[in-house]
């Protein structure tokens, strides 16, 4: 079971690292509001990207780091562990509320504008901060990569995690 559950974890983390540092790109090929067909097509691929690589990924993470805390008594004690779930369970959320929402918003109301039924002057404004909040996943994601292999010793005071 544990190395199923590692197999899962490490796939799913290059699936979740591949799916933030493609709309990474796409972010910053993103063409402008004014040319709508293609910001709208470029919108929708990175709402596929966010909807069907970059949640499961990061919901697989999640679950299959959270099992093999849950079945491994040497996770139990290991402080590089419950700072992975901790880190895990923000980038969960932060995912959530600062890559997913935004993304699969912004491609519907591309959709709607290319259609002519909302006014395309709408459009455009989350391009930042969805590459500002893609970027420091991308970082925690590598700082949980780094625990998960060197493995350090934390410390709380008294005694060792």
């Amino acid at each position: 079971m544990r190395r199923f559950l590692k197999f899962l974890h490490t796939m799913a983390a290059i699936g979740l690292t591949g799916a933030m540092a493609s709309l990474v790109v796409l972010l910053s090929l993103t063409p402008p509001t004014s040319d709508l067909a293609g910001y709208a097509a470029m919108r929708g691929a990175m709402g596929a990207i966010a909807t069907w690589i970059f949640f499961p990924s990061l919901g697989l993470i999640l679950i299959s780091g959270l099992f093999a805390i849950a079945l491994h008594r040497g996770f139990h004690d290991a402080g590089w562990a419950w700072l992975k779930a901790a880190t895990g369970i923000l980038v969960f959320e932060s995912g959530f509320v600062g890559v997913l929402g935004p993304m699969q918003q912004e491609a519907e109301q591309s959709a709607l504008a290319l259609a002519g039924k909302i006014d395309p002057a709408s459009l455009g404004g989350s391009l930042v901060a969805e590459r500002n909040t893609l970027w420091v996943l991308l970082a925690i994601a590598v700082a949980n990569v780094v625990l998960g292999i060197w493995r350090p010793r934390l410390m709380r005071r008294g005694s060792a995690i």
